[in-house]
């Protein structure tokens, strides 16, 4: 018995200590890993991004000739050839780029935020159905309605102009499941104070919920700016005069069968990608406020 109990009170405290401490190795040798991670993952996407700019710099030999990173010397003539050449409209494509951009968005909201509402918080027939029918239309190809939406774009006189690239994407399916999701996280007791206030369900979409769901509506209104703004395959179906091209299409015209400026093209992909960097600048918190909050309720 002597031998049992005859232990020192500090054995305890003492591996307590040291349990402690390969804890802490444990938690600083994951946070060193997770960092180093995020640093190599960063690179991944960075670095192509840096190319791009750097070789905007770079002449046509000094871009074709190896794979030199940095550009000796700096040359400005892509950039100088694309906002002054006459024969390379690059502000006009930026500009209906952005016109398109924007009429395509708005419309987007404006159509699917009602379409969300309904499948979210209305009771009517054939609900889940059409539902389901909405949904299933994301699971098709996008080349699928090349056809059938030239025609309709056609028949309208649309054909080389905005409006071909504005509205027929307008009814996409995936703005009314974002919103739903995004609706059917909102408290339902607010809507149901406002109904035995006398509010129809209308003043309640309106009222009530258009204003909790602005982190919502920016987030798509976003996307949808980013996906009309890098669109390629459509517009090179419906537009044909150079002025009337968006920037994607505008760039395909700067290569040929016989070669390839790659300064130039990289010059105007820079120039692209500013609409891209601002919206991601002024957005992201409600990006990911918006997201975060669609995937509450199924």
């Amino acid at each position: 018995m002597t031998a049992v109990t005859d232990r020192r009170p500090s054995d305890a405290p003492a591996t307590r200590h040291v349990a402690g401490g390969d804890r802490d190795k444990g938690k600083i040798a994951r946070r060193v890993a997770f960092w180093l991670m995020m640093l190599v993952l960063t690179l991944v996407f960075v670095a192509p991004l840096l190319w791009m700019l750097i070789t905007s710099f770079k002449g046509q030999d000094a871009a074709t000739s190896g794979y030199s990173w940095w550009p000796n010397p700096w040359d400005t003539n892509s950039y100088d050839q694309l906002l002054h050449s006459s024969s390379l409209p690059v502000l006009r494509w930026f500009m209906n780029s952005v016109l398109a951009g924007v009429g395509n968005a708005a419309l987007i909201v404006a159509v699917d935020a009602p379409a969300a509402y309904a499948l979210a918080r209305l009771d009517f027939f054939a609900k889940k159905p059409i539902f389901a029918i909405v949904i299933s239309t994301i699971f098709l190809p996008f080349f699928v309605f090349l056809v059938p939406n030239f025609l309709i774009v056609s028949q309208f006189g649309w054909l080389d102009s905005l409006w071909a690239i504005i509205v027929p994407s307008a009814g996409g399916a995936f703005g009314v499941f974002f919103l739903r999701q995004f609706f059917l996280g909102l408290p339902a007791e607010l809507e149901e104070a406002a109904r035995i206030d006398g509010a129809n369900s209308w003043t309640i979409f309106w009222k009530v919920v258009i204003p909790l769901s602005r982190p919502a509506l920016a987030t798509l209104a976003v996307l949808s700016f980013l996906t009309n703004f890098n669109d390629f395959i459509w517009p090179i179906y419906v537009l044909f005069s150079p002025d009337q091209l968006t920037m994607p299409a505008g760039l395909n015209t700067l290569q040929n069968s016989a070669s390839t400026n790659y300064p130039l093209i990289m010059a105007g992909a820079v120039i692209a990608s500013v609409p891209a960097i601002i919206l991601f600048v002024i957005a992201q918190r409600q990006i990911i406020e918006s997201v975060s909050r669609s995937g509450l309720k199924g």
